[in-house]
């Protein structure tokens, strides 16, 4: 009658030395073949993970050949760090990057290497040590195992390799529970179980790796084909969008010409500051475009560092205090408080001036803007309120989105083309922060943004 065959030490050695192996050499060779910059981050850690599991199952493997704080000491520590390493990795990719997420897993890396270390000196028992592996490597799964679950993304495909480590996490408790009830004096045992539980867990690790591999190229293609089709829209706007102000530059240009022949002085000056105008509409036009356009691509580099926002909200009024008296708008900051956030200098300064702009341009003659900032729970938040001509419902569905064409005349009848706030959008995403507006047609707006006291390293 048939009978399964138990794993001896060896053969768990070649299944899991050889698996891990695979595994970092197919996810290296796609990191440096395929993947995008961000995507090759992930891919590094997961391949470093694998690597270093590789290097601790050998070490345990050489105990008679090594010494016993190398196979035992410093190939457990190496363990618990590989896995340390892979839930980082899953960590960056599902967006959940909060500082606290990572000292979580790497407080219970040090506190299972510790106890295992203080556990071996103190010369306890075989099976105890196998349990403190077990528990550890079980604590450091478990937080992004539910974490994963608790997203609101509950499709077949971005599940399934949660669901390939919660079983893993359930081979680990039984086998705990079957050791703690069931004492064993050798690291190795050969039972049967033993055998089906340790393909069970590798299958079960090894599936979800490649689920996750998957998972990170089905996005990594989504966002090639949203770049493909950004491009071509990003096009249609220049072709649309600058060639009607460039065009009036042009026959501003010609008439001035004229005029200038003819020294018809008065409308020379009437030509020029239209013409001025123009040309600086252009410019901003093609400022937020290239700025858009840095951003999609990753050519804009995110560098985070601790800026007071008062200040700099207080730099960006003093630089539309001209604008905003030309139109004797009243223009206000008010704060209760001085708000320090980590974030991009640039990008914050960028979506500052942008709104400001915008309220100063949809604002009525004698209006008033006031700019607020406070704190909420981990975010900061700052509102940008005006009495102006407010925005239609149909044209707010359309704000932040690309594919949603925004056209709105200001006070001074100038085309508005929605590019700052798209710009806005995509420095703000780039924080992990959010961007809305509230408004009413007739009684003015308030665009607000939040962005985290605490910097996500990307």
């Amino acid at each position: 009658m048939f009978q399964l065959l138990p794993l001896d030490s060896n053969s768990i050695y070649i299944l899991y030395f050889f698996g891990n192996l695979f595994i970092s050499i197919l996810i290296f060779s796609y990191s440096f073949s395929y993947a995008t910059s961000k995507s090759r981050k992930i891919l590094n850690g997961l391949g470093i993970s694998k690597l270093l599991l590789t290097v601790g199952w050998v070490l345990i493997l050489l105990r008679n050949v090594i010494s016993d704080f190398i196979s035992v000491n410093i190939a457990v520590t190496i363990i618990f760090i590989a896995c340390c390493y892979e839930t980082t990795a899953m960590l960056s990719f599902s967006n959940l990057k909060a500082k606290k997420n990572y000292q979580l897993q790497i407080a219970i890396t040090s506190i299972a290497s510790v106890i295992f270390n203080v556990a071996v000196l103190l010369e306890a028992t075989i099976n105890t040590r196998i349990l403190i592996i077990l528990m550890g490597i079980f604590a450091v799964y478990l937080p992004i195992t539910i974490s994963h679950f608790n997203q609101n993304k509950h499709n077949f495909f971005r599940n399934f390799y949660p669901l390939c480590y919660a079983g893993f996490e359930i081979l680990l408790l039984i086998r705990i529970l079957y050791i703690f009830f069931n004492p064993k004096n050798v690291f190795f045992f050969n039972p049967t179980l033993e055998g089906l539980y340790n393909i069970s867990s590798f299958l079960l690790a090894f599936t979800g790796t490649i689920g996750f591999l998957l998972l990170i190229k089905k996005k990594q293609d989504l966002k090639i084909q949203k770049l493909l089709d950004d491009k071509n829209i990003f096009f249609s706007i220049i072709a649309h969008d600058l060639r009607g102000p460039l065009g009036s530059s042009v026959a501003l240009s010609k008439l001035l010409i004229e005029d200038i022949k003819e020294g018809n002085h008065g409308e020379i000056r009437e030509i020029a500051k239209v013409l001025h105008q123009s040309n600086e509409n252009t410019y901003k036009l093609l400022d937020n475009l290239l700025g858009w356009s840095g951003a999609q691509t990753g050519m804009m580099e995110y560098s985070p560092e601790k800026i007071t926002l008062n200040k700099l909200i207080n730099e960006n009024i003093e630089l539309n205090q001209n604008a905003a008296l030309n139109k004797n708008i009243d223009l206000l900051f008010e704060s209760t408080e001085q708000i320090e956030v980590e974030a991009d200098k640039k990008m914050i300064d960028t979506i500052v001036r942008n709104l400001l702009n915008n309220a100063i341009k949809f604002t009525d003659t004698n209006g008033k803007i006031a700019v607020r900032v406070q704190r909420k729970q981990q975010n900061a938040e700052i509102s940008i309120t005006d009495n102006g001509i407010g925005i239609p419902d149909l044209i707010k569905e359309k704000l932040f989105k690309i594919n949603g064409k925004v056209i709105q005349r200001d006070t001074d009848n100038e085309m508005g083309n929605g590019m700052g706030l798209l710009l806005c959008s995509e420095l703000i995403n780039r924080h992990h922060g959010k961007i809305w507006a509230e408004s009413e047609p007739g009684k003015g707006s308030t665009f607000k943004f939040s962005v985290p006291l605490e910097a996500f390293r990307n």
